[in-house]
């Protein structure tokens, strides 16, 4: 059986539902024959792993394990979604407080038993404020340090698609860029419907002002939307795109949906958000974007959200103060 790589991958809160779908997808793409499970509940990733192995996938050295020590140590990827998961009724930001202390915990893990870690990728949410603590304790340059985000792009390119009742692969490039939140800024002038920019269409009898804002609400509102169909938040979608992000980091093809990544320039300051990225081997990096006014207006708005979370976790004590995250993490200017 050939793999992508021989590196060990490990899968942090395994015994979830967003973890134990990573797992599985992670050894139908045959990323690493070298995947290890953690969770801190022992009898629920016991039982994640035995339904792995009824799979009898060929190849795979799948080991689980409790001990965090033992999971982190040589593992040149790691995927979290080891976070409280949100129910009915809540929000991403709801979930800030405890899962902050996760991702600390998390960091600093990191930085002690697995330094030389390639690439991280943070699914738990809120992921750009658990992401960004994780990248500031683990002591990792910000290219090695990626959070879910492309999911907000592909339910744009979802809701587009059935609108216009085409393939979804007629969508090209659709994007939201900001937060991974009720804030985020969703772009129409980066897409195309078959082939026709969206932007064009808005306005029209083909796609009226009032179907647009509708149909952005239902891209913001999309997990909340899973949880009333389903009774639980999206596993199936995180899991798939997480993995293609550590697929692209091992070197697979390159990630291009936007992700969320440190940004410290003149515009956006000690952030983590998403931008237009690429994920290769060799991390993460990002390019200048713009939009429309209104568009970066939303843009802006969704920056400033993120920077309230962030600060409030500041005030928390979870971090310290902006000035003196050098301290805690050389990497970051």
């Amino acid at each position: 059986m050939e793999f992508l790589n021989n590196e060990k991958l490990t899968i942090v809160g395994a015994a979830g539902m967003i973890g134990s779908n990573m797992a599985q997808t992670a050894m139908m793409m045959h990323l690493t024959p070298n995947i290890c499970l953690y969770d801190p509940y022992a009898p629920a990733l016991e039982g994640v792993a035995e339904e792995l192995r009824h799979c009898a996938f060929e190849g795979v050295n799948l080991t689980f394990t409790s001990d965090i020590e033992q999971a982190l140590s040589g593992a040149s990827y790691i995927v979290s979604s080891g976070g409280a998961a949100r129910k009915a009724g809540m929000t991403r930001e709801d979930l800030l407080k405890g899962n902050a202390k996760i991702a600390e915990e998390l960091g600093k893990n990191i930085r002690a038993y697995c330094p030389d870690v390639k690439h991280v990728v943070v699914v738990f949410n809120p992921a750009d404020i658990t992401g960004l603590i994780t990248l500031l304790y683990s002591g990792l340059k910000p290219s090695q340090v990626s959070t879910l985000a492309a999911l907000d792009s592909t339910r744009l390119r979802s809701e587009l698609a059935k609108y216009f009742k085409i393939s979804p692969d007629k969508i090209v490039n659709s994007r939201t860029y900001g937060g991974h939140g009720e804030q985020m800024a969703v772009y129409a002038s980066t897409t195309t419907v078959d082939g026709t920019p969206l932007s064009q269409l808005i306005g029209t009898d083909k796609l009226p002002e009032k179907d647009w804002e509708e149909l952005k609400t239902k891209v913001i509102q999309g997990g909340k939307n899973i949880i009333d169909l389903r009774g639980r938040s999206s596993f199936q979608s995180p899991a798939y795109l997480s993995i293609e992000m550590i697929a692209a980091a091992m070197g697979g093809k390159p990630f291009t949906w936007p992700v969320g990544t440190y940004v410290d320039n003149d515009r956006f300051k000690h952030i983590m958000m998403a931008m237009e990225t690429t994920i290769t081997k060799d991390g993460v990096t990002y390019k200048p974007m713009s939009g429309t006014k209104e568009e970066e207006k939303d843009l802006e708005k969704s920056y400033e959200h993120l920077c309230k979370l962030r600060d409030e976790v500041i005030e928390l004590g979870v971090l310290p103060r902006i000035a003196d995250w050098h301290k805690l993490n050389p990497n970051i200017d």
